[in-house]
């Protein structure tokens, strides 16, 4: 029951992230190809590519980083800037466990502070009776 209830969570926090990627990527929609890479059946990492006639052009890159129970604990999304031909810091999205309660906390990147403000507003707390 545990184990279902959990996959329910993560579900409702994989489907917040990716809506915040769809609403990222909605003008290249069927245009978007990813590779996702896994350590011990983990996926770590993943790098999205935007078509570009016949050739793939960076876009989003997302890292994932887990505790010891398997559990997301943080993710982190970053764009290409085409400019500067670099990986430039987006979002982080770090997940809370306490006891039966999980909190996902939304982070954007001031490029000008160069640090992770919170964005409170994004804030989802979520109890879960069956953990």
């Amino acid at each position: 029951m545990k184990t279902k209830t959990f996959f329910k969570v993560f579900a409702l926090v994989a489907i917040l992230f990716m809506n915040v990627m769809a609403i990222s990527a909605r003008s290249y929609d069927g245009n978007l190809v990813s590779n996702k890479e896994e350590k011990d059946g983990m996926m770590v990492a993943q790098t999205v590519y935007k078509k570009d006639g016949s050739t793939l052009a960076n876009y989003m890159k997302h890292s994932y980083a887990y505790d010891a129970q398997k559990r997301m604990t943080e993710s982190i999304t970053q764009r290409w800037n085409n400019n500067k031909q670099t990986w430039e810091n987006n979002l982080l999205v770090t997940y809370t466990y306490t006891g039966k309660t999980v909190t996902t906390n939304y982070y954007q990147w001031n490029s000008k502070k160069k640090e992770y403000i919170l964005a409170p507003e994004l804030t989802v707390t979520m109890d879960n009776r069956d953990m």
